[in-house]
């Protein structure tokens, strides 16, 4: 579907997500950014990775596609998906199309598939999250903390922290 189809594509629990549109300049920048800032802090051996391929748990049925991830470049080796278990983090920006697919559906398949810390920065809004601790509901696995943050803030995403100023907005 890929080549024939514009956008991009994951699976959840759910079914298939087709977002049609492609990430605005905003969205990217802020991947960018974010991605950069990480680089700085994180040891040698962590990457902060912004390509492919995906993270897939084919037992459970989930293909996701982080907008940067926290990965030893180590595990990045090999064929295939990325196994989860190796992601220390995944990161989203909030895409202005769909963003549910990054405060709903991910906020359920990241604990899902083991990430231990998930963080979202919404370009709407100027804020975001950043969520860990998994742990075992009767709906399955979900984060535990929640730690919000407004753009401008320092924000700490697992053992590292990251400035949040001059992240872009989306005009409305």
């Amino acid at each position: 579907m890929g080549d024939a189809l514009p956008g991009t594509f994951e699976v959840t629990g759910e079914g298939i997500v087709h977002d049609r549109r492609r990430p605005a300049r905003p969205h990217e920048l802020t991947v960018l950014r974010v991605r950069r800032r990480l680089e700085q802090v994180l040891p040698e051996g962590l990457v902060a990775h912004t390509g492919t391929p995906d993270v897939e748990h084919a037992g459970e049925g989930v293909m996701r596609h982080p907008d940067v991830m926290v990965i030893a470049e180590a595990d990045m080796e090999g064929e295939g998906s990325f196994d989860p278990h190796t992601v220390l983090a995944a990161i989203e920006v909030v895409s202005r199309s769909n963003p549910d697919n990054d405060w709903v559906g991910k906020m359920r398949d990241y604990p899902l598939l083991g990430i231990p810390v998930y963080a979202v920065f919404d370009p709407r809004t100027g804020s975001g999250a950043v969520l860990g601790d998994i742990h075992t509901t009767p709906s399955g696995p979900r984060y535990a903390t929640r730690r919000e943050f407004v753009y401008g803030e320092k924000v700490t995403l697992g053992d590292w922290t990251i400035p949040t100023e001059g992240l872009p907005l989306y005009a409305d």
